[in-house]
C-alpha cells in the first residue's frame, strides 16, 4: 500500500492535529528525538508502520493502534 494511505480513523495528537496517514504517522516519529525513537513502544509503531505499507490488509489497523499505544506510552 502506498505511504498516503489514509488510517479509518485519523489519530489524535495532544496538540488538536491528527495524523490522517501512514505517511503523516511515520513523519511524526521521525521528528521525534533519536533517543525516543529507539524506545521499544516506537519500534513497535515503526515496524508495525512498515508492514502497513509493504503488506497492506490489516496492517493498517495494526499501525493505527502501534501509534494510539506509542503515544500514550504504552510498550
Amino acid at each position: 500500500m502506498p505511504w498516503s494511505t489514509p488510517f479509518d480513523d485519523p489519530i489524535p495528537l495532544r496538540n488538536g492535529r491528527r495524523l490522517r496517514t501512514l505517511q503523516q504517522a511515520a513523519d511524526y516519529v521521525m521528528r521525534l528525538p533519536e533517543d525516543e525513537q529507539r524506545e521499544a513502544r516506537w519500534q513497535v509503531a515503526i515496524e508495525n508502520l512498515i508492514n502497513a505499507a509493504e503488506i497492506g490488509g490489516g496492517w493498517v489497523m495494526f499501525a493505527r493502534i502501534g501509534m494510539l499505544r506509542a503515544l500514550n506510552g504504552q510498550g
